[in-house]
């Protein structure tokens, strides 16, 4: 029995705290909804069914639609418009009877008519730049809409459609059953946005030295929707901000463009004989084989040549993907373009870059390396990487499609750069390349959760980063010992979470209605998940529910729920604490010390301890049997200090150990305590988190304890712990090391510090 720290206390701390919590206890009135933050989830989550289960799992019924495509695509540089020409092959798993399908038309965004400048507030500043002024009251809003020309079934008999901003249903000649195909045709064409000038996730960017254009783009073409067991179809308008959801299939696109561009986007080049000249056939075979550095497939000064004449000829790439939910590509004359092979686990596969002159040095030094090493850390906390490449394209933007991202990040005219250009390059690829997981193959609902894909890709992003910088110290500036994340630790988050709650909106809010976008579905989501692994579940037990969750969710379209039941059902933690504080509400950390109390063991009991000992003796405990403390303060502390009696002397305590205590179990028996404190915490914030206290000791020595969240289980205001010690506490530190995103450590500290004011410390730097 090694009971000797904590049983030998009971005649005070125990019966005391069992009094101090049914007196703090939250009055419960008839019919009053349970607050508890421990409350399970059940009341939030969707009941299980045959589709997804309770575990987290995709259910025996669980299905997908399938949605394939053929294009003919031509990009008019001079005139800056696309022409598009598809065939779509929609399959009906469902076991629904589908009557119509709805397609996505999200460039509609961009159409005269849109509605998206109306959501939003607008106000006449009292000055403003003169160009702000133009496009604001001036400037007729550009038109950059899909223009339909027909939509037909494979027969070229007109299908009825209707529009309504960004969706199109399309009637179908007879309902569709399960297992029924059709196919059917649009033609269409738009005029592309200058992406810089008008903004956009695509587009081109115009430079006027040579009249030339970088084209990156998406959302190019109509896309069929997702329907699902969740909610049928997918019908929330796109508005700009949130993002896409869409069915797997197959794609094959045949893209025409000048003659002199370079093209690479989702897919194999199936053609890649015909579009490449021998010199660069012959880099393309080298860079296979080349694992330690990108080799050129097209140089700088190849690409300086090009940009300066303009062929009239035309050339057709031709891509064709599987198993993809999207499609996008970039082009241009002005592109260099380098190639480098990755070994993950299981595979091979290519990490490739292309970028204008204005990127280099910056891109041609970093942006594969970078692409390299996101694929290997995504890997290994997922799976591997499943498509045959990764391509990076430089663009003042970032936006992410299967196989290829468009990411921002330029030095100035004369190629320098600084760390904030580097690591923000840098960090951007990593987050836009990580998207190809999240949600590009693990298929979440972006325009309902956006957390899903940004918050689970930016936490993986933090890992990944964490990993470049160890990989790569080259790129570390002096004095830098670790990659500057921006995300993912919880100290970066504080500032949000302690922030107006008038201007915080839990994160399960759909991101077109949150406050502070980046911070909400970026920041806290991927916080919390650091928070889980690093402190509150351990990396093990972490990494393997999450690579649970992923490999169970790849190429499928999961939903909050079976992140949060995979979460649990792989780990054997229950979290549904945690997902209801961090991801259901606005609840912040504010942690600290309240209160700590000094104890010393007595012979002679004072009024308190002779009323308890009362109690113990109705109980039938021998009077004899009771040990007794007294605080510092009360009456009786001063004389018992001044003869001190330690646990050893007692006889009764002698006598229970020699009763009821093996030789083998004395043996194991600690020092005895001298110093006996009962410390308060108390937890001001609405948050639940693990209490993590560091000890100070006189002798110099520290000792850091984590009581697990469900310490605040039975009292949601504060907790007291019992401490024994061989050594004299001298300071108590209530999370050291900045752990769970405290919003105020002014109370963190015992005895209290004397935090600087701001003022304070602007004053002492101007000193010196």
């Amino acid at each position: 029995m090694k009971l000797l720290k904590y049983a030998i206390f009971s005649a005070f701390f125990i019966t005391s705290s069992i009094i101090a919590q049914n007196d703090t206890a939250p009055e419960r009135k008839p019919g009053h909804t349970n607050q508890n933050k421990f409350k399970q989830l059940y009341d939030e989550f969707a009941t299980p069914n045959m589709f997804r289960t309770g575990s987290g799992a995709p259910g025996p019924a669980y299905y997908q639609q399938q949605a394939d495509y053929k294009m003919d695509i031509e990009i008019d540089d001079e005139n800056a418009r696309l022409y598009g020409d598809e065939i779509i092959t929609y399959t009906n798993n469902s076991p629904d009877v589908l009557n119509y399908l709805w397609v996505q038309l999200d460039q509609n965004m961009r159409a005269r008519d849109s509605k998206t400048p109306l959501i939003n507030s607008s106000g006449i500043s009292p000055a403003t730049t003169a160009s702000r002024a133009v496009r604001s009251y001036l400037k007729e809003s550009f038109d950059g809409g899909f223009n339909i020309e027909h939509v037909k079934d494979i027969n070229n008999k007109d299908l009825p459609y209707t529009i309504n901003r960004t969706m199109m249903r399309v009637e179908l000649p007879e309902p569709m059953k399960t297992g029924d195909k059709f196919s059917f045709k649009i033609k269409w064409w738009y005029n592309i946005n200058d992406h810089v000038k008008d903004g956009g996730r695509s587009g081109y960017e115009y430079f006027e030295e040579n009249d030339n254009r970088i084209y990156v783009m998406a959302q190019f073409y109509p896309r069929m929707a997702v329907y699902n067991d969740v909610e049928g179809w997918q019908n929330s308008q796109f508005w700009g901000r949130d993002e896409f959801a869409l069915p797997f299939g197959n794609f094959d696109v045949n893209i025409t463009v000048p003659a002199d561009h370079i093209l690479d986007g989702t897919g194999y080049l199936t053609n890649r004989e015909e579009v490449f000249s021998k010199e660069m056939m012959k880099r393309y075979n080298k860079a296979k084989k080349s694992f330690d550095k990108p080799v050129m497939i097209v140089t700088e000064e190849e690409a300086r040549k090009t940009e300066k004449t303009k062929s009239k000829d035309k050339k057709t790439w031709k891509l064709s993907a599987q198993m993809v939910r999207d499609f996008g590509f970039a082009t241009s004359r002005k592109f260099i373009w380098d190639m480098m092979a990755v070994k993950l686990d299981s595979k091979e596969v290519m990490a490739v870059s292309l970028y204008s002159k204005e990127g280099n040095p910056l891109w041609e030094q970093w942006s594969t390396r970078t692409v390299a090493s996101t694929l290997k850390t995504y890997s290994r906390m997922t799976f591997d990487y499943p498509y045959h490449k990764a391509i990076s394209v430089h663009a003042p933007m970032g936006m992410e499609y299967p196989m290829i991202c468009y990411n921002f990040g330029r030095p100035d005219e004369n190629g320098n750069y600084s760390d904030r250009t580097k690591f923000g390059m840098i960090g951007v690829i990593i987050h836009e390349v990580g998207h190809n997981w999240f949600p590009m193959i693990i298929n979440s609902d972006e325009r309902q959760w956006t957390w899903m894909d940004e918050g689970l890709n930016t936490f993986v992003q933090y890992v990944a980063e964490q990993d470049f910088g160890e990989w790569n110290p080259s790129a570390l500036s002096p004095g830098m010992t670790k990659y500057p994340s921006r995300r993912g630790p919880a100290k970066n988050i504080v500032r949000y979470m302690g922030g107006d709650q008038d201007f915080i909106a839990p994160i399960m809010t759909k991101g077109l209605n949150t406050y502070q976008f980046g911070s909400n579905a970026y920041a806290k989501p991927a916080t919390g998940l650091n928070i889980l692994r690093e402190t509150i579940m351990g990396r093990e037990l972490f990494d393997y529910a999450f690579k649970e969750y992923a490999n169970r969710w790849k190429f499928k379209h999961p939903t909050p729920e079976d992140f949060f039941r995979t979460m649990e059902d792989a780990s054997a933690v229950d979290l549904d604490w945690f997902w209801r504080g961090w991801f259901y509400t606005t609840d912040y950390t504010d942690i600290g010390v309240k209160e700590v109390k000094k104890y010393i063991v007595t012979s002679k009991p004072n009024e308190n301890g002779k009323r308890l000992a009362e109690r113990y003796k109705r109980f039938g405990i021998d009077p004899d049997d009771i040990v007794y403390f007294v605080a510092e303060g009360e009456e009786g502390y001063e004389e018992a200090m001044n003869n001190p009696e330690a646990l050893e002397n007692l006889p009764t305590v002698k006598e229970y150990i020699m009763d009821n205590l093996t030789p083998d179990e004395r043996k194991e028996l600690k020092s005895t305590p001298k110093y006996f404190y009962e410390v308060t915490f108390e937890k001001p914030g609405g948050l639940v988190m693990p209490l993590i206290v560091e000890y100070k000791y006189a002798d110099g020595t520290r000792e850091k304890i984590t009581y697990p969240a469900q310490i605040w289980r039975l009292n949601d205001k504060e907790v007291s712990r019992a401490i024994a010690s061989d050594k004299e506490i001298i300071a108590i530190n209530v999370d050291p090391d900045f752990e769970t995103a405290d919003v105020d450590t002014s109370n963190n500290s015992w005895p209290r510090q004397v935090q600087e004011s701001q003022f304070d410390r602007f004053k002492n730097s101007v000193k010196d």
